[in-house]
């Protein structure tokens, strides 16, 4: 035998009340149940004890994460979304600033030189995006706070269709928005 056990009473209070009468009795006793290890007991290996019945399993281990090209850039895959959003966000801004600037509407910044200018940041947001991605870090391992990878990829939606709406608009008007 691994371990003795022992019992142990204790009187505790108990209060009990008649309708008739204002006395009060109490009396009761708990019972609890000590274990003791028996000096043998150190040379019989100890089996694991279980967890307790009311904690969660454990998390499953995070998914490996995959480097592959094919991967990366896949329908579903963490860069082109991300990607797309990112130069959403700074093609709104900056054809909005260059309107509020100049007044050219989106196709005439386009048409006056605006391809190499889209293509240049276009090649160096993809591969500064693309660099980590491809280390194996994504952006929901390093967000935290106000600036999380959901509000980038929510922001970057947005971006994507007010982009849409401002050329969608400026084509059916005929002029700038602003």
């Amino acid at each position: 035998m691994a371990a003795t056990s022992v019992f142990m009473a204790t009187p505790v209070a108990r209060l009990t009340t008649t309708p008739s009468s204002s006395t009060r009795n109490i009396n009761f006793a708990v019972v609890k149940c000590m274990s003791q290890p028996s000096p043998d007991a150190s040379k019989t290996p100890a089996a694991p004890t279980p967890p307790p019945m009311n904690t969660p399993p454990p998390p499953p281990p995070a998914p490996k994460v995959s480097t592959k090209f094919s991967d990366v850039l896949a329908f579903g895959g963490p860069a082109p979304e991300r990607i797309n959003g990112r130069l959403a966000m700074i093609g709104f801004v900056s054809a909005m600033a260059v309107e509020l600037s100049n007044g050219q509407d989106v196709f005439a910044q386009i048409s006056h030189g605006g391809v190499p200018a889209f293509v240049a940041t276009s090649l160096v947001l993809s591969v500064a995006s693309l660099v980590p991605l491809f280390k194996g870090v994504r952006a929901e391992s390093k967000s935290s706070g106000l600036m999380t990878s959901d509000a980038e990829l929510w922001n970057g939606r947005a971006a994507m269709l007010g982009l849409v709406a401002l050329a969608f608009t400026e084509y059916v008007t005929g002029s700038p928005l602003v």
